[in-house]
């Protein structure tokens, strides 16, 4: 926009055009922090990069490594969104996600008395997305909300630094040890996500390749 106005006279640009874009981006941003609680910003961004098939494929990815890891776990799965559009159209916050049936471990939580075992497969869940990614790209680009609510739960706990880094390698670990014990499942999960498939069919399709 500086540039706009700056390189206008050279081009013939009116200055009333950069001055209407500011006002109007100011706009949108001024509505979304009221209205949207931030969520406008992320809707952009994510149509934006919804135009790369490459970006959607690994969101798929990503998601599908939540979504496997918390059945073997044991951890009932609610329901799955692929973009913040989706996200907001079913009131969830974010850019999307998989869902799951929290209520166990949020009750602890608020009770003060989690058990390890129950700690340690939401742990190996939310690793789960991250993991997932390295192992079919290499390395993950996704998973920081994933790592804050990791270490959230594990601030609150009173895990020092140096142990949520401990146990965030070691469950990253444990996930990735699981995927690859359950790679045609994890496949076949990838391929109905695409398709949009019910967590029934995302269920069905996981359990065949067993």
């Amino acid at each position: 926009m500086t540039l706009s106005a700056l390189l206008g006279p050279l081009i013939n640009l009116s200055p009333a055009i950069p001055a209407i874009t500011t006002f109007t981006i100011l706009g949108i941003a001024t509505i979304d922090s009221f209205s949207l609680q931030g969520k406008g910003g992320a809707l952009l961004l994510d149509w934006i990069a919804g135009f790369s098939p490459q970006h959607r494929d690994r969101i798929i990815h990503h998601e599908a490594g939540h979504f496997l890891v918390a059945h073997l776990l044991g951890i009932p799965v609610t329901g799955y969104t692929l973009s913040a559009w989706e996200a907001l159209k079913q009131g969830q916050p974010g850019q999307g996600g998989v869902t799951f049936d929290d209520q166990e471990i949020a009750l602890q939580l608020q009770q003060g008395k989690i058990t390890t075992q129950m700690l340690d497969r939401y742990c190996t869940v939310w690793m789960a997305g991250i993991a997932a990614e390295s192992l079919v790209y290499d390395r993950a680009e996704g998973g920081t909300d994933d790592q804050s609510k990791l270490a959230s739960v594990l601030k609150v706990l009173g895990f020092s630094e140096s142990n949520y880094q401990q146990k965030k390698r070691f469950h990253a670990l444990q996930a990735k040890t699981l995927l690859e014990q359950n790679w045609s499942s994890y496949q076949a999960l990838v391929q109905v996500m695409r398709q949009r498939g019910t967590v029934a069919d995302c269920e069905k399709a996981m359990v065949n390749e067993v």
